[in-house]
């Protein structure tokens, strides 16, 4: 139940491949357990992939592929919104046979591909990790993905070989692999603008405004910069959080101080900012991954701009940010005491008596 919460609050927010199981889901959910994600997925309520296809001579390292997850009942919503003018990246001879398999065959199981392309297992392994890092295909299950982002030396370890059977962890597990849409039928470019054109279209855009709102609690322009580019603009968001507020479902003011421009907030955000303000600080401390949304130093937050990787680091004491490490080097934003530097050095390093997790994360503080 909280792992399909989580994924409402974020859902549309495009992350590396490599960072969902390990940065972002286990910062919010205590003792994560990566079956719970291959459940939702098999059921038909979560689906993952690169939501706008890949660009330039390849489709790059899979591990920092951008990935969503979202309700599969809501996927059109997002992918109507995308810009079609990138054109598709070229892919490998080996990458071509398997996309010419499921676009002739359709959805087909890992075994089924081997047999039908004739591909030894690393090969078709590989082939299907480019072809996700393109944009162009995804399976059932994340446990496909999840076997991709696996070094082969380390799949092909006796001991991780007996780990996989018992956790159904290996690429026999994903389910079906299929194409994407948007990949299985190619548009030609004089249709892309019909296709962009979907992003006005007022049911989409009301969704993902809402989207936003789960996500942040308060949304504000500002916070379009820690999105994906493909988003509609501000000012088409705008115009549905004024008519969301003249409904009455949410509100309109100055909730964040210091930001020009109009900012609309969830009601029950509201009480969670007042509570916090008046609550007494007690020095606790999150630590975040470059990667995750709340990575908002440089952006909302005063400060220099973190690369939004997953090995940066962000560290937050009582909400504001007083370290991060970038390059596996400590940057202390705040300059700390005697008993702050070794208690932030150990935060940022994730070690024992450092940060928590934030197991709920709403609204900015």
């Amino acid at each position: 139940d909280a792992l399909a919460g989580v994924l409402a609050q974020l859902e549309g927010y495009e992350a590396a491949a490599g960072a969902w199981e390990t940065e972002l889901l286990p910062a919010r959910i205590d003792d994560y357990s990566i079956a719970w994600l291959d459940d939702l997925c098999r059921a038909g309520r979560i689906g993952w992939q690169r939501l706008r296809p890949g660009s330039g001579g390849s489709g790059g390292p899979l591990r920092s592929t951008p990935i969503v997850l979202m309700p599969r009942r809501h996927m059109a919503f997002w992918t109507s919104i995308i810009n079609g003018h990138d054109k598709p990246s070229m892919i490998s001879s080996r990458a071509q046979a398997v996309f010419d398999t499921l676009r002739q065959q359709g959805a087909l199981f890992f075994d089924e591909l081997l047999h039908d392309t004739g591909l030894l297992r690393t090969e078709l392994e590989n082939a299907l990790g480019e072809l996700v890092a393109a944009g162009r295909i995804t399976a059932d299950s994340f446990a496909g993905l999840r076997a991709l982002l696996m070094p082969a030396a380390k799949r092909e370890h006796p001991r991780h070989r007996r780990l996989r059977r018992h956790l159904l962890n290996g690429i026999e597990d994903a389910g079906r692999w299929s194409l994407l849409r948007h990949a299985a039928n190619p548009q030609p470019a004089e249709q892309h603008a019909i296709v962009r054109d979907h992003a006005a279209e007022p049911e989409a855009l009301e969704h993902i405004a809402r989207s936003l709102l789960r996500r942040y609690g308060v949304v504000f322009w500002k916070l379009l910069e820690r999105e994906a580019a493909w988003l509609p603009s501000w000012r088409q968001l705008l115009r549905v959080y004024q008519r969301l507020e003249a409904r009455g479902e949410i509100r309109g003011g100055r909730f964040v101080e210091g930001l020009v421009g109009e900012q609309f907030a969830l009601p029950e955000a509201i009480g969670r900012l007042r509570a916090i303000r008046q609550a007494p600080l007690d020095e606790q401390l999150v630590c975040l991954s470059g990667s995750d949304p709340l990575n908002l130093v440089g952006t909302v937050l005063v400060g220099q701009r973190l690369p939004a990787i997953s090995s940066t680091r962000v560290l937050y004491q009582d909400g504001i940010p007083v370290a991060a490490l970038v390059a596996n080097q400590p940057q202390w934003l705040l300059e700390p005491d005697a008993t702050q530097r070794p208690r932030w050095q150990q935060a940022l390093q994730r070690r024992e008596g450092g940060a928590r997790n934030p197991h709920s994360v709403s609204a900015p503080t």
